[in-house]
């Protein structure tokens, strides 16, 4: 087994006693070294989460057996809903874009430089301005137009894509389309989203100016899951930065892009290294 090679085990089941004891138990009596353990209890809901991992080299158990070993020892008895993720395997991660590239250059500048490890075989975009993005970090570019008459078709040939190179989950870096729920339904917590925090207050295409004029004093960036309810998905991550009077749209415009791109970022880093659960549309984000 390669040195450092690590099993990560995500757990959320109704909390009883003696869960973490098992858990840990099984690791141990298998001779594997623990090197991240964290819980939580939802007491209101009754419920369990837990992110464990531990070291693969003098594990007893081959890689290839851990998964049903584990829902025959200890998943089934416990009624876990449960996921397994090995370090070595990179997360493959698509991404959608319409016309802003803020999202999309911080993305590809942070895969890049090595800071995360992750792949990207594909951007897929409904317009084709991106391109030259794609290009200069040499990453295939996919256009697909989509009118209303179209978009089942289009939304057709993007699953066929991401199917054909296996991706994991998508990033929308500000794609301008609504999803439909067939494929959010093949990628269910899968897919992250970015906006800006005016919603509901200020929709429209110029939130920005609406919210200049009623003098707001935070502009903030929330990141979800995506679901069939629209920008209300599990929320992975917000933030929020002070605004005043002396900040004319230009600024609230640029200070929103920033934190845009920090706030997604963040949940993208999150979401591959594995440390977030979704429940009854709440998330549990382990440290």
């Amino acid at each position: 087994m390669d040195n450092n090679v690590t099993a990560i085990l995500l757990i959320h089941c109704p909390d009883k006693k003696g869960i973490i004891a098992e858990v840990t138990n099984y690791i141990n009596n298998n001779n594997g070294n623990i090197v991240y353990l964290d819980q939580y209890v939802d007491q209101n809901n009754n419920q369990f989460f837990m992110r464990i991992e531990w070291e693969l080299e003098n594990f007893n158990i081959v890689r290839e057996e851990i998964a049903a070993n584990i829902k025959n020892s200890i998943a089934q008895r416990f009624n876990m809903h449960w996921e397994l993720y090995f370090s070595d395997i990179k997360p493959r991660m698509a991404i959608f874009v319409s016309k802003l590239s803020h999202c999309l250059f911080d993305i590809l500048s942070r895969h890049n430089t090595g800071e995360w490890n992750i792949e990207i075989p594909l951007i897929i975009s409904n317009h084709d301005e991106m391109r030259s993005v794609s290009e200069k970090f040499g990453i295939p570019y996919y256009h697909i137009p989509i009118t209303k008459e179209s978009k089942t078709e289009a939304e057709k040939k993007e699953l066929e894509l991401l199917k054909e190179h296996n991706i994991d989950f998508i990033v929308l870096a500000r794609y301008m389309q609504i999803i439909s729920e067939d494929l959010i339904n093949n990628y269910t917590n899968k897919i992250i989203n970015i906006h800006h925090s005016f919603l509901p207050a200020f929709p429209g295409a110029k939130p920005y100016h609406s919210a200049y004029e009623r003098g707001v004093k935070i502009i903030g960036a929330t990141s979800h899951y995506v679901t069939s309810d629209l920008d209300a998905g599990p929320i992975i991550e917000q933030d929020v930065v002070r605004v005043t009077h002396h900040d004319a749209v230009k600024d609230l415009i640029r200070k929103g892009r920033d934190i845009e791109k920090m706030v997604l970022a963040r949940a993208i880093r999150q979401h591959f290294r594995r440390k977030v659960l979704s429940f009854n549309n709440r998330t549990v984000v382990f440290a």
